[in-house]
């Protein structure tokens, strides 16, 4: 199907290069019609390639720190008078642990560390709709998404910290997708992407063999960034304008895999 999102205005944060699942959406994003800003924070800004993104997909930038309400509300403002009204998705792709970063192991966390990557990762979901509802600047049967990953409900030693913030994510998705549903029919979802290589991904200790792993669980294997900004775009379409407060796994199956025949064999090859 094309033009899905034709007439549709967007703000997309969080894309830092091509490996990005932010700038994969935007890309589909544009192809199907919608006009979007970008958005990140500056010092992210002067790391990645964004410039690049806008220029391809017509879009203008906004720096703002989402963890800011005066930049959030600058952002929202802005966006508007740029695409000329109100937005109708939001795309949160926003996330970060010094903890994981400085390799600090969980049991050991630095909870000023800790209290950051609150503040960046999940904090600042409740910010971006806090800020657009009282601004009014999303539009009825407007679509947030939020990624997410499934370390928010199992237990994976090397993700640390960051699965309670995902956790807390999740949670506020869900609690204000009901009030932002009630009073403007806005739908808030969060999508719980399988491993991805993606640069902030492969920091992560042990990643590769994880995601080796993860792919050989799967029935379907691993979902690529390409293929969940396939899905994250039917989100912010009108196809899904029932579906809301819901983490909806993208990730080849995993989830509900509880081991894989493949597995078996690479763990007993004698028993084949």
């Amino acid at each position: 199907m094309n033009n899905l999102l034709k007439g549709k205005r967007g703000i997309i944060t969080g894309a830092l290069d091509k490996n990005s699942i932010a700038w994969k959406i935007a890309e589909k994003a544009h192809e199907q019609g919608a006009t979007f800003v970008l958005t990140n924070a500056p010092i992210a800004m002067r790391m990645g390639e964004i410039n690049e993104l806008a220029e391809k997909t017509g879009s203008q930038i906004i720096p703002a720190d989402a963890t800011n309400t005066e930049d959030l509300e600058n952002l929202y403002t802005k966006a508007q008078e740029i695409l000329g009204g109100k937005i109708d998705f939001v795309l949160h792709s926003i996330g970060m642990s010094v903890n994981i970063r400085k390799k600090i192991p969980y049991v050991d966390s630095n909870y000023d560390y800790f209290m950051k990557g609150v503040d960046v990762s999940a904090l600042s979901l409740h910010k971006m709709l806090s800020v657009a509802k009282h601004l009014d600047a999303i539009n009825e049967g407007g679509s947030v998404v939020a990624l997410t990953y499934m370390a928010a409900q199992r237990t994976y030693p090397f993700y640390t910290d960051m699965a309670d913030i995902k956790a807390m994510l999740e949670s506020i998705a869900r609690s204000f997708g009901y009030h932002y549903g009630v009073e403007k029919k806005v739908r808030i979802n969060t999508v719980s992407q399988s491993p991805t290589k993606t640069t902030a991904g492969t920091g992560i200790k042990g990643f590769n063999d994880f995601y080796d792993y993860a792919d050989a669980i799967a029935p379907l294997g691993n979902a690529d960034a390409e293929s969940c900004a396939d899905y994250c775009i039917t989100l912010f379409s009108d196809l899904t304008r029932m579906v809301t407060m819901q983490n909806l796994f993208h990730d080849g199956g995993y989830s509900s895999t509880g081991v894989s025949a493949k597995v078996m064999d690479m763990l007993y090859p004698e028993h084949e």
